[in-house]
């Protein structure tokens, strides 16, 4: 992963005062650079997502399939 020089260190960027309007120049800070650089730690962090992914989605379809037989079921009382 290459590294662009213009952007702060992240430390840098927190240290400054909320208010910053005489700041010279604008900074360029990015979530990104919060992900470490670890190619281990980045897969890890993958795996989890796509994990979490893959729950989201099998709970959303058992409810899709759940939720109209509820309906169904309280609206005729069955």
């Amino acid at each position: 992963m290459t590294l662009i020089q213009s952007r702060q260190n992240v430390d840098e960027v927190a240290s400054r005062p909320a208010n910053d309007n005489q700041t010279p120049n604008p900074t360029d800070f990015s979530v990104v650079d919060l992900i470490s650089s670890s190619d281990d730690e980045v897969a890890a962090i993958v795996r989890r997502a796509e994990n979490l992914a893959l729950t989201v989605i099998i709970v959303m379809a058992i409810f899709l399939i759940l939720a109209p037989v509820v309906f169904i079921a309280m609206r005729y009382g069955v």
